[in-house]
């Protein structure tokens, strides 16, 4: 077969800063997937990318290429709207969680197609499978069966949505070109187009337990990604958030799972409440129901019967006790005053290395390992009281995450001001413009 194109020539163009045809990024694309380029031509492009960037032009052609070297699904014939979340991710970030079920509670459909953990950010079908019985394949026919009765489903996606994606996200892993965000958003777009899903809300963090540690550089994916949803015709909208502390007090997997299920009774901390209803909130506007109140729907128990639904329908059973570490150890203030410090991804460290997490893809996580935190920043401690509790089955890793953990909090002499941060710090809709987000409060 005669080629289109040279990858050497297109390596060379990008890093000449020249802006790539649409035939050249369809044909790169497709000849990596098929093995014509070989993945050390693909890493010395996607450096280039990361180095000179793409217009907006050319990270829309990337992602459609991406979608068009798989299957896409459909959800056309269901009789409830689909709305989609994706969030960037973070320490603590449960919400997927109790978010699905909530919003399938007001009759809108929710497709979530979620991964696993990597490294000191959790992942959603990580925290699920510690549900005994809970299974997270699915296959389209029972997505749909269960879109149709229950309204949510989560799951893990099917291997053959946006291959080409699954393929470069590896090699991006392994070569320093992680951060590049036209790589990232047309990564995350792909999926998220290939869906189905008719609108999508993302949720965008920054901070230092995020993907993107600043707001400007979280500014720019947000707007790249809501760009590409426009285009694409998936009405899309992104809040961004802070995750300069974790979400809630539980930071693992079955510890984050019964978090949730606090909020979904009603209660559960403050901030993961507050982010839940937030996106909840903007789902609901994309599905015709601008009016909509998810903080009801938490209160009365609506919520809490999709969530059993959701679980049963995929082998769980939602009343079966969860898994618990067999180590505990509480790491205590040693002084009076304030908690000024509580990084995130150190927080997010100290669960990965307690068993939460996994450094390579494939390798098990424990379902009862992780951090539950007594106290937030701001909060007023004195000297004795627990600050956080440190749960695996292997006492062996307490020492190195105990370390971090320590190292992730700071507390300083009484009276010392903490200025309050907002949780949610901005939205940004497809006319490019950020606005102050509609429900925000200080963390």
């Amino acid at each position: 077969m005669t080629e289109s194109f040279d990858a050497v020539d297109l390596i060379v163009a990008k890093r000449e800063r020249r802006t790539l045809e649409t035939a050249e990024i369809d044909w790169l694309v497709d000849a990596y997937t098929r093995g014509v380029v070989a993945d050390e031509q693909m890493s010395a492009w996607a450096m280039a990318v990361l180095l000179n960037g793409m217009d907006r032009r050319e990270i829309r052609d990337l992602t459609l290429a991406m979608i068009a070297s798989g299957e896409r699904m459909s959800f056309d014939g269901l009789s409830r709207p689909t709305v989609d979340k994706h969030s960037t991710g973070g320490v603590g970030d449960k919400i997927t969680l109790p978010l699905a079920p909530l919003v399938a509670a007001f009759g809108v459909a929710v497709p979530q197609l979620s991964g696993r953990g990597l490294g000191h950010t959790g992942g959603t079908l990580d925290k699920l499978e510690s549900i005994p019985g809970w299974r997270a394949d699915v296959t389209p026919d029972e997505m749909r069966r269960q879109l149709a009765d229950i309204g949510a489903v989560i799951c893990a996606a099917g291997g053959d949505l946006a291959p080409a994606d699954k393929r470069l996200y590896a090699l991006r892993d392994t070569t320093g070109t992680v951060e590049a965000i036209p790589l990232i958003a047309s990564s995350i777009m792909s999926k998220k187009i290939a869906e189905g899903t008719s609108a999508l809300v993302l949720d965008v963090k920054f901070g230092s337990g995020a993907f993107m540690q600043r707001r400007e550089d979280a500014d720019e994916l947000a707007r790249t990604m809501v760009d590409l949803g426009t285009d694409a015709g998936v009405t899309t909208v992104a809040l961004l958030t802070d995750m300069s502390v974790p979400l809630g007090l539980a930071v693992g997997n079955a510890v984050e799972v019964a978090e949730s299920v606090e909020v979904l009774a009603g209660g559960g901390p403050a901030d993961v409440r507050e982010l839940t209803v937030a996106l909840a909130r903007e789902m609901l506007a994309l599905a015709g129901q601008p009016d909509a109140d998810p903080a009801a729907a938490l209160d009365d128990g609506r919520a809490m019967d999709v969530w059993r639904r959701m679980v049963a329908a995929q082998g769980g059973d939602p009343d079966a006790p969860l898994p618990e570490a067999r180590e505990r150890t509480t790491i205590t203030a040693e002084t009076d005053g304030v908690l000024v410090e509580q990084e995130a991804k150190g927080v997010g460290v100290a669960a990965w290395r307690l068993g939460a997490g996994r450094a390579r893809q494939g390798d098990p996580v424990q379902a009862g390992a992780g951090v539950l935190l007594h106290a937030k920043r701001g909060d007023r401690v004195s000297a004795g009281q627990p600050l956080a509790t440190l749960l695996t089955d292997d006492s062996g890793r307490i020492p190195r995450a105990e370390s971090m953990l320590r190292d992730a909090m700071r507390i300083a002499p009484a009276g010392t001001a903490v200025e309050p941060r907002p949780l949610i710090a901005g939205r940004i809709a497809a006319d490019g413009r950020t606005r102050p987000a509609r429900e925000a409060r200080a963390r």
